[in-house]
């Protein structure tokens, strides 16, 4: 790396520690939101709205976080956001009405959409043939709080599934985030590159006429597209598992707490050990279209799936296709998009993959409650197919092809 890309000593280190309490925070509410909702008489396809409107907030801000980060920095952005996860956490562990838990998560997927100024800050503290690594290790990050979190939340959601405690994970989540902002404001420093390409005085109409041309180019366009129908997938799996579970082998918040530990630890092996390997041998397309193999045949057996077993076999193999699809797709996005404006680009990523994350939920909603609870995975299941062979037009361009640098 150049003089002004060198990243600061640690500040890879320091980020993905960040996200990892971030999202064990996060983790740590995840298996009893259904339950929470239900208590307050919300139906599946009101279960699911609950998770779209977090998806909602996130499609909103995160190009908006994303620019103020190219403008103000990426800490500053990180900090705020990290603060307003804490007051959310709070409102949910003292929300008494369903419009407040809406109200809460609301606020939630709002700060929540600061994942694409983690992207940007990757991109600038990485050369351009380690960035699929670094995704990978930031998703590896949050794989691996995804593991803490859920698994704490159950053993604090007590042993009965009927009368499990909500309040006391929701404080945790909380004050594990408080430690995350703690973390970024004692230790986490502004790249370099940034402080430089700040200096550009680019002109804020001159910034969006460049961003509206990398996000027309296909090297940038399609990857996101193809990203936007993992979404919508997965948010769908996501809004719906504790309720198939509920009904297919009735489990309760602790039995999904610990399952969905499982598939942290499942997203953790790929995106911080195989994704970087697979990456340097096959290059990012080709991975993109294993990781979505990968992704079909575990939503294909989710019908199937009657056993312990044959379920942690579809968790497996869902956890590590999305392991492989989202650090392959998200570094090429990044790779072919302009060095000084991948705040706004990562931010027009994120923020695809959350408008897919507000339809995904909805959508299975009605056909969980409308065609049975195998429902959402046989149609996410086609869904997937049809973003494999997508994946397979996806073509590097040559770097004179690619769009030029402001």
């Amino acid at each position: 790396m150049t003089g002004a890309q060198q990243a600061p000593k640690g500040a890879l280190a320091t980020l993905l520690l960040v996200a990892f309490i971030d999202m064990a925070g996060f983790g740590v509410i995840i298996p009893f939101l259904p339950f929470w909702a239900e208590k307050f008489g919300a139906t599946p396809d009101l279960v699911t709205l609950l998770m779209a409107g977090y998806a909602a907030m996130q499609f909103l801000l995160a190009p908006a976080w994303g620019w103020a980060s190219d403008r103000w920095g990426r800490k500053p952005v990180l900090l705020i956001s990290v603060l307003g996860s804490v007051l959310s956490f709070v409102w949910l562990a003292f929300a008494s009405t369903l419009w407040m838990l809406f109200a809460a998560r609301i606020l939630a997927g709002a700060m929540g959409a600061n994942i694409a100024v983690a992207q940007a800050y990757i991109a600038d503290v990485t050369p351009a043939e380690g960035r699929a690594r670094g995704m990978g290790l930031l998703g590896a990050a949050f794989g691996v709080g995804f593991i803490t979190g859920p698994a704490v939340g159950a053993l604090l959601a007590g042993p009965d599934p009927a009368n499990p405690d909500f309040q006391t994970p929701f404080l945790a989540g909380a004050a594990v985030s408080a430690v995350s902002f703690l973390l970024c404001l004692v230790f986490l420093r502004e790249p370099p590159r940034h402080r430089v390409e700040a200096a550009k005085g680019l002109t804020p109409r001159a910034r969006l006429k460049a961003f509206g041309a990398v996000l027309g180019h296909p090297a940038v366009s399609l990857p996101i597209l193809i990203l936007a129908l993992a979404a919508f997938v997965m948010g769908g799996v996501e809004a719906t598992f504790a309720l198939w579970a509920e009904r297919q082998l009735a489990w309760g918040p602790r039995q999904t707490g610990y399952f969905l530990a499982y598939i942290g630890v499942c997203i953790a092996l790929a995106q911080g050990g195989a994704v970087g390997a697979m990456v340097r041998r096959f290059g990012e397309e080709r991975v993109a279209q294993f990781g979505f193999l990968s992704f079909v045949l575990g939503l294909g057996l989710i019908p199937f799936s009657e056993t312990l077993p044959l379920v942690l076999l579809c968790g497996f193999l869902i956890a590590f296709g999305v392991g492989l699809v989202q650090p392959a797709l998200n570094g090429l996005v990044s790779r072919n998009a302009p060095a000084d404006i991948q705040g706004s680009v990562m931010g027009a990523t994120q923020s695809a993959q959350s408008l897919a994350r507000i339809f995904g939920p909805a959508v299975a909603g009605v056909l969980f409650a409308q065609f049975g609870h195998h429902s959402p995975y046989v149609v996410g299941a086609a869904i997937s197919v049809l973003a494999l062979l997508l994946s397979v037009r996806v073509r590097r361009l040559a770097p004179a092809e690619r769009p030029e640098p402001l």
